[in-house]
């Protein structure tokens, strides 16, 4: 899984936007939930969605402003 661009998340509209921020908050959810219950995970993918999450942050905080 390779990182996604920040030009690529800024294309996408506003409900979009909102919606990408919540799949990738519950995808986060459901790492740790893995990972607390000892089941077998990727642990590269908390950085790209912690990542993922920062940036559309920062996109709907600047569309916002």
């Amino acid at each position: 899984m390779a990182f996604t661009t920040f030009e690529e998340l800024t294309q996408l509209s506003d409900e979009m936007l909102s919606n990408a921020i919540l799949d990738s908050k519950k995808q986060l959810f459901e790492l740790r939930l893995q990972k607390a219950t000892r089941q077998s995970f990727k642990p590269h993918l908390f950085k790209h969605l912690k990542r993922k999450v920062a940036q559309l942050l920062t996109i709907e905080r600047t569309r916002k402003n």
